[in-house]
């Protein structure tokens, strides 16, 4: 039987921060753990959710109690578009890939509990707790808790300033000593630390871990292609993925394949394994690393190329992906997939003008370009206001009037790119007519609004166009019809992701080289 160190040990190693370390000690000297960790059905799983799976591990070999919670309740507050029917689909495909990733690493099933959220969440005492809750939490701290995990608009819906209360009320329904999950839950689990004892329950342990990197760089995205490997993809794809992994000589900072390693690779062998690293001799021969501490510090003294690294990397990702794709290797499993994650629909095209229906309501009807930013001067029947003269790749200037005084000065306006909606109908501000929008990103944090025009890759020029990701097909409305708010139903759904990176509906907006992106500003609305 493991000591108190050797659990404790195994419990905390690899996290980024732990909340409760002394109520944690205090258990473990009477008793073993019960831990959740929940996942909320949205996107498809990726190698990164090998990082809390890797934990799991650990916790099951500390002999804690282990309770998956596959959040479907929550993943419908969130993930707000998506029917029930579909999200129903997605608990099936999380409970296949979870328990193949559990079974990949040799974790025992039978040592864990699987609980779906509506098994508990829509019974009327959990309901009356939601009543009590909301009845405590201010909408400022609700959504202040949520700003790194719920899809955030200027205006939210009210189901996703629920969330956070809710996954604070799974733990004292869940029967758990702690909950574990990203880095990124951290201000869930501080609410949730300050208001269940307000309704009569025990504050938990929290522990979190970090963030991985993605391939590209940045935090790892179902939504970003590049960034992620699929449970399912196969070695061609994962080979190909890893030719474009971002993996700069001596660079160990947002290297996803180096965290890879540390939190997952290494923390899976067994006593005697060593982290192998296969070269001619002609290179150097072969590597081999007892520590991760080893491995960083070769690579980062450039004693070991990237190439190397990531045909290392590559091989033992393949060696935990062959299980799965076995296991996904039937007619069941893979028509579960293609329902619960059917691919983009690709734009229709009518009999005369080769063009998508002009009722749908899609993002290639937005007629956005790059635009360069010639003159600018204040409007002079508004304090707030610029009046910009913008190149957007026509003959003639535009005229934009743009609400960017208080937020860019107007030395940083000029000859700055920017991004445009061009189409929109021309309108009168103040007396002078505006015909277009720069695309911004905006928030208010706490009572103070921040606003920064969108900015296209370096090296894009005025009248280059910029499309939606899966939506480049069709032509654009020549103008927008207001009495239809087509741009007002649009815009509900484009944002910047927790990578600075303008998106609708999860799909990247970007040129024909590169994304489009906030400097700063993450988690926001687009206006």
């Amino acid at each position: 039987m493991a000591s108190f160190l050797e659990k404790k040990t195994l419990i905390l190693r690899n996290l980024q921060e732990v909340l409760g370390e002394d109520k944690l000690d205090a258990i473990l000297k009477e008793r073993d753990l019960k831990i959740y960790w929940g996942t909320a059905t949205t996107g498809r799983p990726h190698i990164a959710y090998f990082v809390p799976i890797s934990k799991i591990a650990d916790y099951l070999k500390a002999g804690c109690e282990v309770t998956v919670l596959f959040a479907d309740l929550h993943a419908y507050l969130d993930n707000m578009k998506a029917p029930w029917e579909l999200l129903e689909l997605r608990v099936q495909y999380y409970e296949h890939s979870i328990k193949a990733m559990l079974s990949s690493i040799g974790v025992p099933l039978d040592k864990l509990k699987f609980v779906r959220g509506t098994e508990y969440q829509l019974s009327k005492e959990y309901t009356l707790d939601v009543y009590r809750l909301s009845s405590s939490i201010t909408e400022h701290d609700a959504k202040k808790a949520g700003a790194e995990v719920v899809k955030q608009l200027d205006n939210p819906l009210l189901s996703g300033l629920l969330y956070p209360g809710l996954q604070a009320l799974d733990e004292e329904y869940l029967k758990v000593d702690a909950q574990f999950g990203g880095v990124d839950q951290r201000k869930i689990f501080t609410m949730s630390e300050k208001y269940l004892p307000q309704l009569g329950y025990a504050k938990r342990i929290h522990l979190m871990n970090p963030m991985v990197p993605g391939l590209a760089g940045g935090k790892m995205s179902s939504s970003e292609e590049d960034s992620k490997i699929d449970l399912l993809d196969s070695p061609a794809i994962v080979k190909k993925k890893f030719k474009k992994a971002f993996c700069e000589p001596g660079n160990i900072t947002e290297n996803g394949l180096l965290s890879f390693a540390k939190h997952v690779i290494f923390g899976l062998f067994q006593p005697d394994e060593k982290f192998k690293v296969s070269r001619n001799e002609a290179n150097g021969g072969d590597l081999n690393f007892s520590t991760y501490e080893e491995l960083e510090i070769c690579f980062s003294e450039q004693k070991l190329h990237p190439a190397d690294l990531k045909a290392s990397v590559e091989f033992y990702i393949n060696r935990l992906l062959d299980p799965i794709r076995k296991i996904f290797d039937t007619p069941e499993l893979q028509e579960l997939v293609a329902k619960a994650y059917p691919a983009p629909v690709k734009p229709k095209k009518t009999e005369k003008n080769n063009s998508k229906q002009p009722d749908e309501i899609s993002p290639y009807r937005l007629d956005i370009r790059v635009g360069k930013i010639i003159e600018v001067s204040k409007h002079p029947e508004a304090d707030a206001l610029y009046v910009e003269k913008i190149d957007v790749g026509e003959d003639q200037l535009r005229t934009i009037v743009s609400g960017l005084v208080k937020f860019v000065p107007i030395n940083e306006m000029q000859n700055r790119l920017v991004v445009v909606l061009c189409n929109l109908k021309p309108a009168k501000m103040r007396g002078v007519e505006s015909s277009g929008m720069v695309l911004c990103a905006s928030a208010e944090i706490d009572g103070v609004k921040f606003v920064e025009p969108l900015e296209p890759v370096e090296g894009s020029k005025p009248g280059d166009k910029v499309f939606v990701e899966s939506y480049e097909q069709g032509e654009p409305d020549k103008i927008l019809n207001p009495k239809k708010k087509i741009w007002e139903q649009l815009q509900v759904d484009l944002k910047v992701s927790d990578s600075c990176e303008a998106q609708w509906q999860s799909h990247n907006l970007r040129t024909s080289i590169g994304k489009i992106l906030s400097k700063s500003l993450k988690n926001v609305h687009i206006s």
